[in-house]
């Protein structure tokens, strides 16, 4: 079977390997570099953050994100000789209206990653020192880990452009979908190239509403901007994520700390803006006073694809026999990624599902059109 895959993030990368590796051959496109939008601008915090304010088939997907990326490292990183860089730190969590709450989850739920337990202050020292002495306690996550998703994105790059099934064109866009009784024949490039397959899927992220028009649906995905910092610290400086009113440090290996994120609606405007810049450092020195002591060595922003409810739409396109969806993560593209690449593979293929697929389902899309 031949399946182009438009779009070339985390979650049009993890279902090419997943279709790839069960002898699919693949075509995919993305219209910019591969892996450089959202996915490699996030923060790779592999659980949905507060998972108690989210949808429950959110952390359904997302419950898996350390335990696959774990076996797809291993697997990976003999060939690409890029390790992902899984950094199982665990999490402290400082809003005190979360503490119940996150505690009450963890006993309803019963799901090892999401374990907790509440710190005191000499508690909390022991297990970060560095934290500011206005927090007198904390909830404690010791199984949450974090991935280096640029590490990550570049490790299937490179797996997949050496992979004999697989096929990638970058700096492609995509225009249309000739359709012809309700079947894909071909896809068009802008400077008019038409592509075959079988099946098509429509990775696209942020960019998903482009399709509304064509498709006669109404696709209710937007960008929402975030913006980042990242510091240098020593190696192993900061011994846990750490996270308050949304906004987190995500310490990686070599000592470098990730901090943010903000939210904006500002279309697809994806620079910097001083004033959030200064939010996000007043929030992560708020926690960490030290960090003030380490210099910035990176801004970015990227854009998330927001849906309604957070639940990505993972399936068969509506009133088209070979077209399939896979996007509308929004905050949560890189720990769902995994799960919902091989759920979608799963639905392709014909085969058992990992998790109910209804909750998924593009019908979605038909009732919002």
């Amino acid at each position: 079977m031949h399946i182009a895959i438009i779009g070339a993030g985390v979650s049009g990368l993890l279902t090419a390997l997943e279709l790839a590796e069960q002898g699919c051959k693949i075509t995919l496109f993305d219209q910019q570099q591969a892996g450089h939008a959202a996915s490699w601008a996030g923060g790779g915090i592999l659980s949905a953050m507060y998972p108690w304010r989210y949808p429950q088939e959110v952390n359904d997907l997302a419950q898996y994100a350390k335990q696959f990326y774990q076996q797809w490292n291993a697997k990976l990183q003999p060939v690409t000789g890029i390790d992902f860089q899984i950094h199982e730190t665990g999490m402290l969590i400082f809003d005190e209206d979360d503490f119940d709450i996150g505690l009450a989850y963890k006993e309803k739920y019963q799901d090892p990653i999401q374990h907790c337990e509440y710190l005191k202050r000499t508690q909390l020292e022991h297990v970060n020192p560095h934290i500011s002495q206005q927090f007198q306690h904390a909830i404690y996550f010791p199984h949450l880990a974090n991935i280096r998703n640029p590490r990550l994105l570049k490790s299937l790059i490179t797996y997949l452009k050496q992979h004999p099934n697989v096929e990638v064109h970058e700096n492609i866009w995509i225009e249309k979908f000739n359709i012809q009784n309700q079947h894909i024949q071909s896809i068009q490039t802008s400077n008019g190239q038409h592509f075959v397959a079988d099946q098509f899927v429509i990775a696209t992220g942020a960019w998903s509403n482009c399709w509304s028009e064509q498709l006669q649906l109404s696709i209710p995905v937007e960008p929402v901007q975030g913006q980042m910092m990242l510091f240098k610290t020593p190696e192993n400086w900061l011994p846990t994520m750490c996270m308050n009113k949304v906004m987190y440090l995500i310490p990686r290996m070599d000592g470098h700390v990730v901090c943010g994120s903000s939210m904006q609606n500002i279309g697809f405007d994806q620079r910097p803006s001083v004033q959030t810049q200064q939010n996000i450092y007043k929030a992560c020195v708020e926690m960490v006073p030290e960090l003030a002591n380490f210099p910035i060595v990176k801004q970015w922003a990227g854009l998330r694809p927001s849906s309604p409810t957070g639940i990505p739409y993972i399936g068969k396109m509506p009133e088209l026999d070979n077209l399939w969806a896979n996007f509308g993560h929004y905050r949560n593209g890189l720990c769902m990624g995994p799960a919902s690449a091989q759920l979608l593979r799963q639905l392709i293929l014909n085969q058992d599902t990992l998790v109910n697929p209804n909750a998924y389902s593009t019908e979605r899309l038909k009732q919002a059109g």
